[in-house]
């Protein structure tokens, strides 16, 4: 039986996700992606889909990089 790295619930399916050499088991996606999936500076949500970037600044969407003082980036098709 495994444990959540985000809840630390113990469960008997939990999955392995590995990034940047580091390996994390979760008992859903959903705490995979409150653990692992980047937030956006401006607004505070967690950047599920492709978002935008500026070097190492990432935002969830041109819109937030717009207010945010970012110009020139567009949302991916």
């Amino acid at each position: 039986m495994g444990t959540c790295a985000t809840c630390g619930n113990h469960y008997d399916n939990t999955f392995t996700v590995s990034k940047d050499g580091e390996s994390f088991d979760f008992d859903s996606f959903e705490c995979a992606i409150h653990k692992l999936a980047p937030t956006c500076v401006q607004c505070g949500c967690r950047v599920v889909g492709h978002g935008v970037q500026h070097d190492d600044t990432i935002f969830c969407c041109a819109h937030c990089a717009e207010m945010a003082g970012e110009t020139g980036l567009v949302d991916h098709n």
